[in-house]
């Protein structure tokens, strides 16, 4: 019976990659000459670390621009809260959003059984399992969940036949 997976999850190698490009944008950069900006990855999280606000917004925009170009959804980042470290100095500390959390599992079970499309959809973990019959069904599911589940980044992988 064919099914599919609904994630959210990032491509962690991508994500990894353009936290290097914005590092390598920031050491380039004429107006962070001099400063202690830079991004740092351990684990789920991301630090960002910048001289003032004003910098911080710069590393948050050019780590952001770096996430879309490599086609990474920036709504995996949530911010955590705002440190200061050793004077001035500012340190972020963004998480990596994996998983659907329930209410939102609830909601793509309950998008897909209203839709009458005959799939049965059940929630396993933290991703969404859904199976059919036919494989036109379970296109038509991927394209109503891009629709209309617009709260997190949804993607579809373990897709068998």
């Amino acid at each position: 019976m064919p099914s599919f997976d609904v994630v959210c999850e990032p491509d962690m190698v991508e994500v990894k990659n353009a936290l290097e490009q914005a590092n390598k944008e920031i050491t380039n950069r004429f107006d962070f000459k001099g400063s202690d900006s830079r991004v740092e990855q351990k684990e789920e999280q991301l630090t960002l670390y910048a001289d003032d606000e004003f910098k911080m917004g710069q590393v948050r925009d050019v780590l952001y621009g770096k996430l879309a170009k490599r086609n990474v959804d920036v709504r995996f980042l949530k911010d955590g809260k705002k440190e200061t470290i050793s004077g001035d100095k500012l340190k972020l500390v963004m998480d990596i959003q994996k998983g659907i959390n329930g209410d939102l599992a609830k909601k793509i079970v309950r998008i897909i059984k209203d839709s009458k499309i005959k799939v049965q959809a059940s929630i396993q973990g933290d991703a969404v399992r859904v199976t059919g019959a036919k494989r036109d069904d379970l296109q038509a599911v991927m394209a109503l969940l891009r629709k209309d589940a617009t709260e997190a980044p949804l993607s579809f992988n373990n897709f068998r036949d």
